[in-house]
Order: structure tokens, then C-alpha cells, then sequence
């Protein structure tokens, strides 16, 4: 079993806790360390590193202070290199190249985003198969024996629209929400695409305050999947 932790989940700020009972990992650090430390009770030692999925400031702004509390971080080398750390604790990985952290085998593959080094993850322990994809448009790869995904659900294309046409987003949010940022429309697509037989839950991350409705989302991917759904909270 893994536990799934939403610390914060939005355009504000993202972090996210996951355990096997063995090892825990955070996944993202892109709130303030202070709520990072508030969230886990100040107890950052049972933290036995951090993977980040790309260097937007809402995903990776505190590397450095995780790193200073004396938690390895990974990510690829582009994200490295924009958090402007040296530390021996800033660990460069690679897309489909796998890599272990305690308990769990971890492999980053290619997301769909408007920056360098973005990356999804694919997280093993034991039977057990995690994946987590966040700002991507969508996914070029389908996965087996999946049992637990956390995945972005960003907007609904009739909500977007509709936003649109009465200005209240401007073309160029517009045109970098369908290029970077996964619809509702789109994930859909996505769990059509892959076997779900053995998933047990599905987290839905990143939803846009303005451009989706957690009750149409929460409902229509449930329909979808047939799973237990969670939306991940701000």
C-alpha cells in the first residue's frame, strides 16, 4: 500500500507526501519550507528525498532549503541548473532512466510542458505502481499495472471557453493552458487509453480555480474509471 499525501496542489504551489512504510518521499517542493515543515510536524526526518518534475517556481521553489535540511533532491538537469544549487545532494536524473531512492524504483519520463527537463514519474515498491503526471498537455506513453495515479486535471475545455468569450482569460493564458496544462477532456482520453484493472485510487491534481468545477471533474472521471477519486486540495 502507498499512502498519498496532498500538501498543496494549484498555480500557488504544489507538494505532495507519499510513503510505503518503509520510505517517504516528497514529490515537488513548491511552497515556502516553512509550510512543507507546518504540513509533515516538523519532522523532515522521516523525508528520504524529493523528486521534482520540472523548474516552474510552483513545483521546485524551495529545493534549495529542502536540500539545506539535509533531504536529496532529483531532478533533471535543467531544473538543476535553474535552482543554481552545487550541493552533492542535487541529484541530476534522466528520462527512462530508472533510479532508486530507499524502497522505491523511480523513472521520469518526457511531460508535455512549456519548459526544458519537465518530467513525469513512474514510481515502483513491490506490486505496488504509482504514477505522477502533472503540467503536461497530455501523455505519449500508456502504462501497466498502474494501482495508484496522481494526474493533473488542469481545465474543462467548456469552462475555458466559455471564460474566453466573456474575456475574463486573455489569448496568451488561453493558448498556454492548451499547450502545457491537461483538460478534463484530454484525461479521459488518457484512462481510455490505459488498463485500469488494478488501480485503486486516482488523484487529480493541479485544477485551475477558475477554469474547472471539482463536482463536474470528480463525476465525470469517476463515470470514466469506475475508481475512487480524490481531488487534491490547495
Amino acid at each position: 500500500m502507498i499512502e498519498i499525501k496532498s500538501i498543496a496542489s494549484s498555480s500557488k504551489g504544489n507538494c505532495y507526501y507519499i510513503s510505503n512504510g518503509n520510505t517517504s518521499l516528497l514529490i515537488e517542493c513548491g511552497i515556502k519550507i516553512k509550510e512543507i515543515k507546518e504540513s509533515l510536524n516538523f519532522n523532515l526526518s522521516k523525508i528520504d528525498g524529493c523528486i521534482i518534475s520540472h523548474l516552474h517556481a510552483d513545483h521546485s521553489k524551495s529545493i534549495n532549503n529542502i536540500i539545506r535540511c539535509g533531504i536529496d533532491c532529483y531532478a533533471t538537469k535543467e531544473t538543476i541548473k535553474a535552482a543554481k544549487t552545487k550541493s552533492n545532494r542535487a541529484n541530476i536524473i534522466k528520462e527512462l532512466r530508472p533510479f532508486n531512492i530507499g524502497t522505491f524504483k523511480i523513472m521520469a519520463f518526457e511531460s508535455i510542458h512549456d519548459c526544458e527537463g519537465s518530467v513525469g514519474f513512474l514510481i515502483s515498491s513491490g506490486d505496488e505502481k504509482l504514477l505522477f503526471l502533472t503540467d503536461s498537455a497530455y501523455c505519449k506513453y500508456t502504462f501497466k499495472d498502474l494501482t495508484y495515479i496522481m494526474i493533473e486535471c488542469n481545465y474543462c475545455e467548456d469552462i475555458l471557453k466559455e471564460n474566453i468569450d466573456n474575456g475574463s482569460i486573455p489569448i496568451a493564458l488561453k493558448n498556454r493552458l492548451l499547450f502545457s496544462h491537461m483538460s478534463l477532456e484530454t484525461l479521459i482520453k488518457f484512462f481510455k487509453a490505459n488498463d485500469l484493472s488494478k488501480v485503486k485510487e486516482i488523484h487529480l491534481m493541479h485544477l485551475s480555480l477558475g477554469n474547472s468545477d471539482k463536482r463536474i471533474v470528480k463525476e465525470s472521471v469517476q463515470k470514466a474509471t469506475g475508481k475512487p477519486i480524490y481531488i487534491c486540495e490547495e
